[in-house]
């Protein structure tokens, strides 16, 4: 099963490799996470909640879940859900919450989170603390505000988490701008000219940061790390 998401399917076999418990509820953030929510549901026989922050993406996620009752997505603001205090085991996150409201993101995921709860995350980092301006002008973009690599741990430490595992998949990244690269190339002719207008702020997205990453030494500039958090004292 493909995983069209920075850091790819190796996330997730991080966290089976480091995540010994058995959660009853489970929440995946982010849009085009509908695999991992498969995944998820099927290794822990649980049900999963999965949440987006546009209509687009709800529509898209429902289209792809059609038929898998153990999942239900819901259109919410990372930052202010629904969920009560304490309901989740596990939270999952995939290149989804490193944007310039993390620190409300996070609170919030901590907020719903059980103690002892456990939050798996990949987060786009920058590899170096000074970066050119293509550089900022691609996370502006992309609304992201990306922490220091080396700063990453502190920043989490600092909100009361332990941090139970840690990995770099920024070798992840060529592959995943290479891909979309890829399926960019084979989708575009197919479009409509309809299609293409809609499309036409996203195509263009996708083209400029795979340039970036690919082409302009972005791959010096931007990393993705993954911890497995646990809420409290471990």
């Amino acid at each position: 099963m493909s995983i069209f998401l920075p850091g790819q399917k190796r996330q997730f076999n991080f966290l089976l490799k480091n995540y010994t418990e058995k959660p009853s509820t489970i929440l995946v953030v982010g849009s085009s996470s509908e695999q991992l929510a498969i995944l998820l549901s099927t290794k822990f026989k649980a049900p999963v909640d999965l949440i987006v922050e546009d209509y687009e993406s709800l529509l898209n996620s429902k289209l792809v879940l059609r038929g898998e009752e153990t999942i239900t997505v819901r259109m919410m603001n990372f930052d202010a859900t629904d969920f009560a205090n304490e309901h989740f085991d596990l939270i999952y996150a995939q290149a989804s919450i490193s944007l310039t409201n993390r620190n409300k993101i996070v609170k919030e995921l901590k907020r719903i989170l059980k103690p002892g709860g456990y939050l798996s995350i990949g987060e786009i980092v920058s590899l170096k603390k000074e970066y050119p301006a293509f550089i900022r002008d691609l996370f502006d973009s992309s609304n992201l505000l990306p922490l220091f690599v080396d700063e990453i741990e502190k920043y989490y430490l600092e909100r009361k988490f332990s941090v139970a595992a840690k990995t770099s998949l920024s070798d992840t990244l060529k592959d995943f701008y290479l891909e979309s690269a890829q399926q960019l190339r084979i989708a575009e002719p197919g479009l409509s000219d309809k299609e293409k207008s809609y499309y036409k702020k996203v195509v263009n997205k996708i083209s400029h940061d795979s340039n970036v990453y690919l082409k302009l030494g972005g791959d010096k500039f931007i990393g993705l790390e993954t911890l497995l958090l646990m809420k409290g004292d471990l």
